[in-house]
């Protein structure tokens, strides 16, 4: 495309003036017809497609150590269910805590109580937080040594927790707090442990620690909470955790 020249000279008295006027300033002489059109901005561009943000992708087998990413969390997540499940059938006011075969007292030769009273709540809020810890630390030690160890852990800690309060004749026991902190404490062993054996898996273990001590404290706000089931849970957790890590370096 041509461009326009930078000046015209005028025929009647040869003074240099603008393209783009068409009368001379100087002495009026008509210098052309019409002035060059002017030309707006710059001829358009082609647009360019716009560039796709970056995005990770899927997590493969074994690209981070002891982690399973294709594991779905079923039993974590029927565990919760089911203690769901026994809330809301004590809604209807039809099932009392002693059928669904809560501890409140004496259990006397039912000591299958110490495995069904961990689904047997009788607090909303203590409810809430258990089954959080229970949905957190459950994942991680589902994806890590699988559905058995998890379900496992859960069950044994619970009871163990249970049947220490029942010794100790702390009652009520009621809830899955010996269970939560047993799964918690597995996690922060085998996270410890793999620390010490030059394996830094950045966790943040000071969340842990505080969801820890939440789950501790809960027989302070919900006296049907017993205090021993949440030590004695931790301690069968602890021990699970330390069995299991050497497992899955």
């Amino acid at each position: 495309m041509s461009e326009p020249d930078l000046f015209v000279v005028c025929k009647n008295c040869s003074s240099e003036v603008s393209p783009y006027v068409t009368e001379c300033p100087y002495c009026g002489q008509r210098v052309r017809k019409r002035a060059p059109k002017i030309e707006r901005g710059h001829p358009e561009l082609p647009r360019r497609r716009r560039a796709r943000a970056p995005s990770l992708p899927r997590l493969r087998r074994g690209e981070i150590p002891g982690i399973a990413p294709e594991t779905r969390p079923y039993v974590t997540g029927a565990l919760i269910v089911a203690a769901l499940a026994v809330t809301i059938a004590r809604a209807t006011n039809d099932v009392s805590l002693d059928q669904v075969g809560a501890i409140t007292g004496p259990i006397g030769h039912q000591w299958w109580r110490v495995a069904s009273t961990i689904f047997a709540f009788n607090n909303g809020g203590t409810e809430f937080v258990t089954l959080v810890a229970i949905a957190i630390f459950g994942l991680h030690i589902e994806r890590r040594f699988g559905p058995i160890a998890a379900g496992a852990i859960f069950l044994a800690s619970g009871a163990a927790g249970a049947a220490l309060s029942v010794a100790v004749s702390s009652y009520p026991a009621l809830g899955a707090n010996g269970a939560a902190l047993g799964l918690l404490a597995a996690w922060i062993v085998d996270d410890r442990l793999a620390h010490a054996r030059g394996d830094e898996r950045g966790n943040d273990m000071l969340g842990a620690y505080v969801i820890g001590g939440l789950l501790l404290l809960l027989p302070v706000g919900d006296t049907d909470t017993s205090f021993f089931a949440g030590l004695g849970g931790a301690a069968v957790g602890a021990a699970a955790g330390a069995a299991l890590s050497p497992l899955r370096p």
